[in-house]
């Protein structure tokens, strides 16, 4: 099986799954473990290639350690509502579209680079990131009419922009590093902190965003 075989077929087994957290807690719940569990794993093997003295690799660890937990707790915590529940899988949402929209109109458009950190980030790519998201206000709007547009075009701004702003800033561990992936974990796509760098960024941006608004 070639890399862009086994790339399909693992974005199918976790399309698959995704769909199912959303629908049963308890598998939302246990995945969310689990993969909360292997993300910190993964970080803290970047930590271990970027850092010499062991004093700066710990302190990093801890503070990776809480905002993980962070992200597990506000995650978990959505569930008691149909509401926060609702803004956490738009939250999830977003920040997938935003991954896919900046891989096609990077991949399409190419262009001046956004920055030195990740040579594969475009400026085209992140335009594509909002474009892609922002569609989502449409398939919302068509199942709920009472939404306010112009609340949900600024919440979704936000989290896309959060969600590239921590996909960037894996990216830079990652270059620090010296490594491609965090992982073997997943084939075609590496660990599972490449495919998750930004949803663990903009879902907390995303409910907290439900408190301001």
């Amino acid at each position: 099986m070639n890399e862009l075989s086994k790339r399909i077929f693992t974005s199918i087994i976790l399309f698959l799954l995704l769909m199912s957290m959303f629908f049963f807690n308890y598998i939302f719940i246990s995945v969310l473990l689990i993969a909360s569990t292997i993300i910190w794993i993964e970080i803290n093997g970047l930590f271990s290639k970027i850092f010499k003295h062991n004093h700066f690799k710990i302190a990093c660890s801890i503070l990776a350690l809480f905002f993980i937990f962070y992200f597990f707790w506000l995650s978990i915590n959505s569930l008691q509502s149909s509401f926060t529940k609702i803004i956490l899988q738009y939250s999830i949402l977003v920040c997938i579209m935003s991954d896919i929209g900046g891989f096609v109109f990077g991949k399409t458009f190419k262009g001046r680079k956004l920055t030195k950190i990740s040579p594969n980030k475009t400026i085209s790519g992140m335009i594509g990131a909002f474009i892609f998201s922002l569609s989502l206000i449409i398939f919302y709007y068509f199942t709920n009419d009472s939404i306010n547009l112009v609340k949900y075009t600024i919440i979704t701004l936000i989290i896309s922009s959060s969600s590239q702003l921590g996909d960037i800033f894996i990216s830079f561990l990652k270059r620090k590093a010296k490594v491609k992936n965090t992982s073997d974990i997943l084939p075609g796509h590496g660990g599972l902190l490449d495919r998750l760098d930004g949803i663990i960024f903009g879902v907390p941006v995303g409910l907290n965003l439900t408190i301001i608004f």
